[in-house]
């Protein structure tokens, strides 16, 4: 039985104004049920209880879990690559825009198997990878010749030295929420961007699917983000929200999945159809998409 960590308080913020707002299903490896609880405060919501840091790789251990195997097995995942060789060249774009800069020095947390990184590369970036998960790094080499390394190399770099950090849907992985701030702070150089896409449970896809939403994936997404208390985090850290964009395709694989969870067979117009509504509503209020990426700037 692996080792459980409970809270009493937000893990965000410290309140003790929390409270279970629903249970989910592990649907990739262990099948197990884990309950999210709610912060009244900073509305950061949470996982409850979590494996400890030691023992949440066996959470991990799925040939499905595409961001570390790069299966490209069944219609999800094939759509998950069509999109992703569009939205690669879109992230350089805006980190380019982000930073003001065609060429500068980054650090990609959460890897998975290097595409981002190589893409990077490819435009001219100085780029570091962590990655904790080593078949994923194996996969990074062998497709790209792209040497990613542990998460520890997080706390081995130099004081500001670093013009931006990325995050695509990492941040809801990592145990030492503050301590990674922390560390983005000491890393980043003065007006430096820091760059955080993550899911968002205030989204009309999250709304419609409920316990079966797809993007809580628990017990590896160990808090689940609203718009808010991604904004009062970074804050709190010494980040100022620059900016918010909409992740448009996140809607519809999210919703692909959520259909397979709540229906085995799956109902592929139910899900186009709520991934539409998710994004029609998102024009209207971007910080309401399935995902948002959060563009933030050192103070």
């Amino acid at each position: 039985m692996p080792e459980l960590i409970s809270f009493s308080h937000c893990p965000a913020c410290n309140s003790e104004s929390v409270y279970p707002a629903l249970s989910a299903k592990d649907y990739t490896v262990s099948g197990e049920l884990f309950e999210i609880w709610h912060c009244d405060d900073c509305s950061l919501r949470f996982t409850q209880p979590i494996p400890a840091a030691d023992k949440i790789g066996a959470y991990y251990q799925s040939a499905g879990y595409i961001s570390h195997s790069d299966t490209a097995k069944g219609l999800i995942n094939r759509l998950y690559h069509f999109v992703r060789t569009h939205s690669l060249q879109t992230k350089r774009k805006l980190l380019q825009q982000a930073t003001g800069k065609q060429k500068a020095t980054l650090l990609d947390i959460g890897a998975g198997t290097g595409a981002f990184v190589h893409t990077m590369k490819q435009a001219g970036w100085e780029v570091t990878g962590l990655e904790p998960e080593e078949n994923a790094r194996k996969v990074a080499f062998d497709k790209y010749g792209i040497q990613l390394v542990s998460p520890d190399h997080l706390f081995q770099l130099g004081k500001a030295s670093l013009d931006a950090i990325t995050l695509w849907h990492a941040l809801e992985h990592v145990h030492d929420l503050h301590g990674y701030f922390e560390q983005f702070y000491y890393l980043l150089k003065r007006g430096g961007s820091l760059v955080i896409a993550a899911p968002n449970y205030t989204s009309y896809d999250a709304k419609a699917y409920k316990e079966y939403w797809a993007a809580y994936d628990v017990p590896r997404h160990l808090y689940h983000f609203s718009p808010k208390s991604m904004e009062l985090l970074g804050d709190v850290k010494g980040f100022w929200l620059a900016d918010s964009k909409p992740m448009w395709f996140d809607s519809f694989y999210v919703s692909m999945l959520s259909e397979k969870y709540r229906h085995e067979s799956g109902n592929l117009i139910g899900a186009l159809w709520n991934g539409l509504l998710s994004n029609i509503k998102a024009i209207f209020n971007k910080e309401s998409s399935s995902s948002v990426i959060y563009i933030f700037t050192k103070k």
